[in-house]
C-alpha cells in the first residue's frame, strides 16, 4: 500500500452520507433501533423545509460517522446502479460479526456473507427497508468508540463509516478525479474494485467498482443523494473550491448548513460530491447530552416553526423496542 505525507492534504476522509428514504419513523427504527446509531440531529432539509433531515452518528455526531436522510413520504423507489454511490459500509470491532449476523436475523433482515475482501476485511451486506445498500465491516485497528442507547453491548457498537462504494461503468475518470483533485491515493485493487484514500484507515476509504455491463442508477428512496468529504475548516474548503474551479469543475459557492459549510460538485462519473467543514459541529445549537431530542430549525425558519411542525410526521424512538437479548449468548 502507498503512503504519503498528509500535512498538505485538504481532504481528510469521509464526513457524511445523505440518502433518500420514504418513511421517517421506519428510518428512525432502523438506524437508531436496529443498528443502534445515535440520532444526533432532528432538523429539516434547508432546501425543502417540509421534509426532515435526520442525522445518525456517534455520541457527538463526529464527522466520519454521520449517516443522514431526507425522508420524503410517498417518494418513488430508486434503482441502484452505475453513476451512483451504492453501498455505505460501517466499521465494527473485530470479533463482532457473529453478534451482528444474529441480530439481523432476529429482526428479519436478510444479509449475505460473511465474506472476505482485500484479505483482512470480513463483511456482510444487507439493506434497509427502502433498499439502501449497507455493509458492516469487521477489522482490527479502528479505535473510535461507538455509541449505545443501552440496547446494544458497547463492544459491538457501530464505530462510524468504514468506506463507501461508487459504481461506475468504467473506473478511469473517477479514479483520476480522486487522485488528481481530491487528495486520494490508490491503495489496492481487487476484482474490478479500486480502493482510494487520502490517508488509509476506517472512515477514509472510497472504493470504485467498475460495472461495464451495469444499468444506470435512478434516484429515489433507497439511493444515496450525495457523499460528503471532510475538510478542516473554512480556509481549506476555499482552497479545495479554488482547485476545482480553476480546473474547470462546476462547483457551487459555499453554502452554510449551520452544522458545517458545504460546496457541491459532480465527479466525472456523475456522483454528487460535497466537501464539508468539520466545524462547527452538531453541538452548536444543543448540548451533547441532548442531541437529537428536539426539532432544531435554522434561525431563518424559527418564525415558521408552527407550520413546519404541522407538516412533519411525528416521530419518536423507544430503545426498549429494540432491547438486546443476545448479549448473554453471543460474543
Amino acid at each position: 500500500m502507498k503512503t504519503n505525507d498528509n500535512s498538505s492534504k485538504k481532504i481528510l476522509g469521509l464526513h457524511h452520507v445523505t440518502a433518500l428514504s420514504s418513511d421517517a419513523q421506519e428510518n428512525v427504527d432502523f438506524y437508531a433501533g436496529i443498528l443502534g446509531m445515535r440520532m444526533v440531529k432532528k432538523t429539516i432539509n434547508f432546501d425543502a423545509p417540509e421534509v426532515y433531515h435526520l442525522y445518525y452518528g456517534d455520541r457527538e455526531g463526529s464527522p466520519g460517522t454521520l449517516m443522514t436522510f431526507f425522508p420524503y413520504p410517498g417518494i418513488y423507489k430508486g434503482r441502484k446502479g452505475t453513476g451512483q454511490m451504492t453501498v455505505t459500509s460501517f466499521s465494527i470491532a473485530e470479533g463482532s460479526m457473529g453478534y451482528w449476523t444474529e441480530r439481523l436475523k432476529r429482526f428479519g433482515i436478510d444479509h449475505t456473507g460473511p465474506r472476505q475482501r482485500f484479505g483482512s476485511e470480513e463483511l456482510i451486506y444487507f439493506e434497509d427497508g427502502d433498499g439502501l445498500g449497507l455493509e458492516l465491516v469487521a477489522t482490527a485497528g479502528d479505535r473510535r468508540e461507538g455509541y449505545t442507547y443501552g440496547h446494544i453491548p458497547e463492544k459491538h457498537t457501530i464505530k462510524g463509516f468504514y468506506s463507501v462504494t461508487l459504481n461506475q461503468l468504467r473506473h478511469e475518470r473517477t479514479a483520476q478525479f480522486l487522485t488528481g483533485k481530491m487528495d486520494h491515493l490508490l491503495l489496492a485493487e481487487e476484482n474490478g474494485r479500486m480502493r482510494f484514500s487520502p490517508s488509509n484507515g476506517a472512515g477514509t476509504l472510497v472504493d470504485v467498482l467498475a460495472m461495464p455491463d451495469g444499468q444506470m442508477g435512478r434516484g429515489g428512496s433507497g439511493t444515496v443523494h450525495h457523499v460528503a468529504f471532510a475538510t478542516a475548516g473554512d480556509d481549506t474548503q476555499l482552497e479545495v473550491r479554488e482547485r476545482l474551479d480553476s480546473s474547470g469543475v462546476h462547483v457551487t459557492p459555499v453554502v452554510d448548513r449551520q452544522y458545517f459549510k458545504s460546496i457541491y460538485f459532480r465527479e466525472p462519473g456523475g456522483v454528487l460530491f460535497e466537501v464539508a467543514t468539520n466545524p462547527p459541529g452538531m453541538a452548536i445549537d444543543e448540548d451533547i447530552e441532548k442531541l437529537g431530542e428536539e426539532l432544531k430549525l435554522p434561525p431563518w425558519q424559527e418564525n415558521n416553526r408552527e407550520i413546519i411542525e404541522s407538516n412533519l410526521q411525528t416521530i419518536k424512538f423507544d430503545s426498549k423496542k429494540f432491547a438486546d437479548k443476545l448479549c448473554t449468548t453471543t460474543t
